[in-house]
Order: structure tokens, then C-alpha cells, then sequence
């Protein structure tokens, strides 16, 4: 058996070097590949139990799945460059009466760019966000006992925005975009801004009754990913918005980081950083992070 497999490796080898001698020239491109596919599916779970722990603790266990798939097209001096983020996490607390999210959110962002000048395009982009499922706000009723009231959901608020630009990209690794002439949507279920409380603006910016929410301002996005260390890449995305029609100095911010420590190949450390600055939906900053050990399957 161990003169068989010596024999394979050297009959395969052997052929390796014939067929190198053959051709002598500069590595060979298939120019004919105009797409290029890359992205991971996660898996995070975590679980704690206790018995008779002195200390106190709630047994729990919680799971997030997420996605980040880019799929960009390049040919002659077109781009189209094409990122999907979705994720969605649950946790269950046992002295709970109701399973919380940890996570929810699915993003799509593409974009378009002819080549101008060296690394400078004309540009078009788009971008969009939403969630998943229902989200709530918790309380206690009267009794103590845990209620829950319906705040979001499915396209409320759902977010589009698109406009043409300017684009720098030396890089797929760094691109940067701005469009002076931006257009933003935000969609939301009139059911929420008919409620009482809901008023003036005060539902994501949708005034009372209304389901639509119009504004052109500048926006700029930026991207830029990079190797900190052997087996560990961070990513960073940042996209601003000013609406020129309301409160222009109010930027919206929404910044993103994505850090992933590779142990094997199926096995990671993932860190996900999120902030939004958005005053038409809360007043201060929001901020979500994700940490932990992850299952991966790259494709």
C-alpha cells in the first residue's frame, strides 16, 4: 500500500513538471470571467445552565446566523460591485415568557461605476435596509408580569437609497463613493403612524397617517478592508447622509465593523460592531455588537 501511494505522488508530480515545461510564457487569465463570487455563512451559539449556583444566573441559550455574500462584476471599464449582510439572532431566557431578538437585519448594497480616469469612475448606487420580523418593546403590566408591545417589522422601517456619483476605488479592498444628488426613502406600515404617540414626524421621520418618507441630500460611502495580522481581517464600512431639505447639519451616520479571527477552517472568533446616528428614529447613538465563537462555511 506504501509503494502504491509513493508511486501516485511521483506519477502526479511528474506530470505537474511535464506539464509546466509546456508552456514557458506569463501565467495565463481567463479573460473570459467577468464575475467573481465570495462570501461566508456564520453560525454563533451560546448556552448557560445552572443548578444550585449560588451565585445566581438564568439558564439561557441563543443562536445567531448571518450571512456576508459580494458578488462583483468586472469587465473592460465597468464595475458592479454588490455586498448582501443579513443576520438574525434569538435568545431564550428561562424566566421569560418571550424569546428576544439578538440580532436582526438585512442589508443590500450595490454599486455601479464606468471608468473615468485612472482610479476614478462615474458611479450610480444603491442601498437598502431592513429587518427581518417583528420587533418589540418590553414592559410589566400592573401585576408584575412581562408584556410586550409591537414597535417594528418587515419594511417598518425599511430604508432606500440611490443617487449617481463620484467614485475612488485604487482597490477592491478600498473604495470610497459620494453622491452630491442622493435620494432616500423610508417605508414604513401606516398602521404604526396612526397609533397614538405617533405624530409629527415622530415614527422614523414618517408623519402621521403616511407610509412614505422623501429626502435628496449628499452622501458618501466608504469601504475599506485589511489583513491586521495573520488569519485576522477587519472589515469596515461607513456610509453618511445629509438631507439638504431637513436640518442639513443632523448627519446620519452608520458605521460597521466586521473583524474575523480564523482558527480553522470551519471554526472562527467573530466580532460585529454596529452604530447608527439617525435622529429621526432615536436621539442619541444606537449600537449593536455580536461576539463569539462561530461555525463558518466560506463559498
Amino acid at each position: 500500500m506504501r509503494k502504491l501511494l509513493l508511486l501516485l505522488i511521483f506519477a502526479g508530480s511528474t506530470a505537474m513538471a511535464q506539464t509546466d515545461s509546456v508552456y514557458v510564457g506569463p501565467p495565463k487569465v481567463d479573460t473570459t470571467k467577468v464575475w467573481t463570487t465570495k462570501g461566508n455563512f456564520s453560525l454563533l451559539l451560546n448556552q448557560s445552565s445552572f443548578s444550585n449556583w449560588i451565585a445566581g444566573g438564568e439558564n439561557n441559550i441563543s443562536g445567531t446566523i448571518g450571512v456576508n455574500y459580494d458578488f462583483n462584476y468586472k469587465k473592460e471599464d465597468w464595475n458592479w460591485d454588490n455586498k448582501v449582510i443579513a443576520s438574525y439572532g434569538l435568545i431564550r431566557v428561562k424566566n421569560s415568557d418571550f424569546e428576544k431578538k439578538t440580532d436582526d437585519r438585512l442589508e443590500i448594497s450595490s454599486l455601479l461605476g464606468k471608468k473615468m480616469s485612472g482610479d476614478w469612475s462615474y458611479s450610480f448606487f444603491m442601498n437598502f435596509k431592513t429587518q427581518f420580523t417583528k420587533g418589540y418593546l418590553y414592559s410589566k403590566d400592573d401585576n408584575g408580569k412581562e408584556i410586550r408591545t409591537e414597535n417594528t417589522n418587515f419594511l417598518s422601517p425599511g430604508y432606500l437609497s440611490f443617487g449617481p456619483g463620484v467614485l475612488y476605488k485604487p482597490s477592491d479592498n478600498f473604495k470610497f463613493n459620494i453622491s452630491p444628488a442622493a435620494s432616500k426613502l423610508t417605508f414604513v406600515d401606516s398602521y404604526y403612524t396612526s397609533l397614538p404617540g405617533y405624530v409629527d414626524g415622530t415614527y422614523f421621520g414618517v408623519d402621521e397617517g403616511k407610509s412614505v418618507r422623501y429626502e435628496l441630500g449628499a452622501n458618501a460611502n466608504v469601504y475599506y478592508k485589511f489583513i491586521l495580522m495573520a488569519n485576522v481581517s477587519v472589515e469596515n464600512i461607513l456610509n453618511l447622509y445629509s438631507n439638504y431639505l431637513e436640518d442639513p447639519q443632523n448627519v446620519d451616520l452608520d458605521y460597521q465593523l466586521n473583524i474575523v479571527l480564523k482558527i480553522n477552517k470551519y471554526l472562527t472568533t467573530n466580532l460585529n460592531f454596529q452604530t447608527i446616528y439617525d435622529d429621526n428614529a432615536f436621539q442619541g447613538f444606537q449600537v449593536r455588537q455580536v461576539f463569539g465563537l462561530a461555525v463558518n462555511y466560506g463559498f
